[in-house]
């Protein structure tokens, strides 16, 4: 793979940040090819409808930051995987408390080069570690994480879910995190798919 392949698919990966954070929609769906698929905590599905969900929620009660890492790009011809890692920052109200989930995750993504341009095929997010903070430390925040019973989730992704349905959203089962059944089967048919299979 040339490296102006894999500065173009990295470039691909950094523009979504921008874009989705600053809810440049069309931006944003130009990244992904038309029938491009993607997986976070609270859906799976195609990104068409995923770039909508988002454009209807904007501003709806919580902002949130994708800071990414640069980019770990391979490549054969005109298929390539990359892994970013990534840390999701969300400001959201619950309960009347104002909280800041920090989550470290990574963004598993296949992207095809079709007629000279690189878009992204599918993404899957594999969520690693999180954490809720107050925004300003209370009793109130102490209660809120008496009565949440966040040990019901697992730990990659503990907090996010707690969030995730405190916004009045499910979760998109399964969340992926290393270790799951169904992650390190998506992680195989990625590399399968890289080197020529499906």
């Amino acid at each position: 793979m040339e490296i102006a392949d894999k500065q173009a698919c990295a470039e691909l990966i950094q523009a979504w940040g921008f874009y989705r954070d600053q809810g440049r929609w069309s931006e944003l769906l130009s990244l992904f090819h038309p029938e491009g698929m993607i997986a976070v905590s609270w859906f799976r599905g195609s990104y068409g409808e995923f770039v909508e969900r988002c454009r209807q929620s904007f501003g709806q009660g919580s902002l949130s930051k994708h800071l990414l890492w640069p980019s770990l790009v391979r490549g054969k011809g005109t298929r390539a995987v990359a892994e970013t890692n990534v840390a999701i920052l969300v400001r959201q109200e619950i309960d009347g408390v104002l909280v800041d989930l920090t989550s470290r995750a990574r963004f598993l993504d296949r992207i095809e080069q079709r007629e000279g341009r690189w878009r992204i095929l599918e993404r899957a997010t594999v969520y690693e570690q999180d954490r809720l903070d107050p925004v300003e430390p209370s009793i109130m925040f102490v209660k809120l994480m008496q009565a949440a019973n966040t040990a019901q989730y697992p730990a990659p992704y503990r907090y996010m879910a707690f969030r995730v349905l405190a916004a009045g959203r499910t979760l998109a089962s399964p969340v992926h995190y290393d270790g799951l059944p169904e992650t390190e089967a998506l992680k195989g048919r990625f590399e399968a798919w890289l080197h020529g299979v499906g």
